[in-house]
């Protein structure tokens, strides 16, 4: 699943100026939606959305509903890989109470200064954001009980060492629960090497029997699955979701006790 034809440093540069312009201009024109009525759609509650603040709402661009998989429990430790401007974070923050802790990761300055000022506005205590990368987790072994993703992993060029880095920070028989974009057919070089398709979510999309195997070889047992109703906005997303059966999965799987 590791890709060498894509440039890593072009794609690095390329996701973080999308992004960047998510946290910055909320509403304008991507290859996704963004927003309350998108997170709606994928199937959050209103009550847990009225939790979070309604300006990381504006910037939420996930792929899929998967909290009910996650069933947060008080005082548990959560990390979310990607976090973004903070929709998820906030909700899991919501779920584990002041006696747990929420970590958002992600690696966009602007996302992570605007998910911060949130923090603060809003008086999330358990909550803390940090800045890092997906493959090289900056926690040590068996520091969470739940590690949540929605929409990220599909941007990285080495899915392998995510998920190992994943199940190396999770407690023995700790949960991964994510939303990702996967593909049913294997994707062309060309939209494989086209950064502007990774940062859209779509280049960077595995095959799911691929995705799945990944996650197996780095010691998850994988409980339930789930597709998510997600569809993409523009037209070279559109095609590519036709052709290639791009589709939304929601996954929940353990580490190996």
């Amino acid at each position: 699943m590791t890709t060498e034809t894509v440039n890593r440093a072009e794609l690095e540069a390329k996701v973080k100026e999308v992004y960047r312009a998510v946290a910055q201009y909320p509403t304008g024109r991507y290859h996704f939606r963004t927003g309350r009525g998108l997170a709606e759609e994928l199937g959050y509650p209103g009550w847990l959305l009225d939790h979070v603040p309604p300006s990381a709402l504006e910037s939420f661009a996930g792929v899929g509903y998967f909290f009910d998989l996650a069933d947060l429990s008080p005082g548990e430790r959560v990390l979310d890989l990607g976090s973004g401007s903070g929709t998820d974070v906030f909700a899991a923050a919501t779920a584990v109470g002041t006696s747990g802790r929420v970590v958002g990761l992600d690696m966009t300055e602007e996302q992570l200064e605007k998910a911060e000022r949130l923090r603060m506005e809003a008086g999330f205590p358990q909550v803390t954001f940090t800045r890092g990368y997906i493959e090289h987790l900056p926690f040590p072994d068996a520091s969470f009980d739940c590690v949540i993703s929605n929409g990220v992993i599909n941007l990285s060029a080495d899915k392998p060492e995510v998920f190992r880095e994943a199940a190396r920070v999770l407690r023995a028989g700790g949960r991964f629960v994510l939303a990702d974009i996967v593909t049913e057919r294997p994707l062309t070089t060309q939209i494989v090497c086209n950064a502007d398709l990774w940062a859209a979510c779509i280049g960077g999309a595995a095959q799911a029997d691929e995705y799945r195997s990944a996650m197996a070889e780095a010691g998850f047992i994988l409980e339930r699955q789930e597709r998510n109703s997600y569809e993409f906005l523009s037209g070279r997303a559109r095609e590519a979701t036709s052709k290639y059966g791009v589709m939304s999965l929601s996954f929940l799987a353990r580490v190996k006790a």
